[in-house]
């Protein structure tokens, strides 16, 4: 029952991870409208937000996300730590409603990302059943790979689409109606304010990071988002003076209610040397929820599962909550 009850959460909080680590990478683009001043294009001012935020390569990031009560999974988390991208490492934390409202969930929970293998701390209830071993291990190629269709696209674009601000501003940059609002205060930092909008279908167009799905992956993935009916994107950025984006917000627009995210940037350039945790202290949730499965199929007791569970552990999908 143990491993059966961190399955099933290990998947939930997996997929909450999965959203608040790509419901920020979408985005819109540039006009040449004029910035601030008239000096400079709203096209100039991202390009060369985009130069520097590459260069830097790292930064300490602050999250909100919040998403209506009658969506699956709904609620709201904060997340808090150092991310870097070229390559891409996380070493951040997580808490709020989104994890606690799974039995058992720890109140906050460790996220290390590194060579596209996520590793969450599950807490000390998931030592006891586990060996000893808190660490849950998803390697994310392996779980899209392994997935069903829809959970596997949704994974797919996740390898791709983090929290890398230069992702967000080069989509930024690959749409016509981003605008530039005016100069305003951020976090006690003057900086400039650009809004746009973007379409479901403009942002997997412009999304490079979804060039990985195959044609009939793509057409399913756009059906199925636009089944959800979600219409759009609400972008917002705030620029500074060193052509560094300090927040990025995006608000998804829902039947449910909007879902909402906010991303405070600061300390580019941060040192982001992410170590993961000992192999001893970790455990593969994709292997488990397998063993788990063929345990299932044999007829065999899993753990102490009734079929109302292996029922639930065989629909577990990933990209439930994306």
């Amino acid at each position: 029952m143990g491993n059966y009850l961190h399955a099933r959460g290990g998947a939930k909080l997996a997929g909450v991870a999965a959203l608040v680590l790509a419901g920020g990478a979408v985005g819109c683009g540039g006009d040449d409208g004029a910035a601030s001043g008239g000096e400079r294009s709203v096209q100039q001012v991202l390009t060369a937000a985009y130069e520097k935020t590459a260069e830097a390569k790292s930064a300490k990031v602050e999250m909100t996300m919040s998403m209506p009560a009658a969506l699956d999974g709904g609620g709201d988390a904060q997340m808090n730590g150092v991310m870097g991208w070229d390559p891409t490492v996380m070493d951040v934390t997580m808490k709020g409603s989104m994890l606690t409202a799974e039995p058992g969930s720890p109140e906050q929970v460790r996220m290390v990302w590194r060579d596209n293998v996520m590793y969450m701390d599950m807490g000390g209830a998931a030592a006891k059943d586990m060996d000893g071993k808190r660490w849950m291990k998803l390697d994310l190629k392996a779980a899209a790979e392994s997935a069903g269709a829809e959970a596997g696209q949704a994974l797919s674009g996740v390898e791709n689409m983090n929290q890398d601000p230069t992702e967000q501003l080069a989509l930024l940059l690959e749409s016509p109606n981003i605008k530039h609002v005016g100069e305003e205060k951020v976090y006690g930092v003057t900086a400039q304010h650009y809004k746009g909008t973007l379409t479901v279908k403009e942002m997997m167009e412009s999304n490079e990071s979804l060039d990985t799905l195959k044609p009939a992956e793509r057409k399913e993935l756009l059906a199925n988002i636009e089944k959800s009916g979600i219409k759009g994107y609400d972008t917002d950025v705030w620029v500074n003076d060193a052509d560094l984006p300090v927040r990025m917000d995006v608000v998804m627009n829902t039947p449910q209610g909007d879902v909402d995210m906010s991303m405070k940037l600061s300390d580019y350039g941060a040192k982001a040397q992410v170590e993961v945790p000992p192999a001893a202290d970790t455990f593969d949730m994709m292997e488990m929820l397998k063993q788990l499965e063929d345990l299932a199929g044999d007829g065999t007791e899993a753990g102490g599962l009734d079929a109302e569970e292996l029922a639930e552990l065989e629909a577990l999908d990933l990209g439930s909550s994306t």
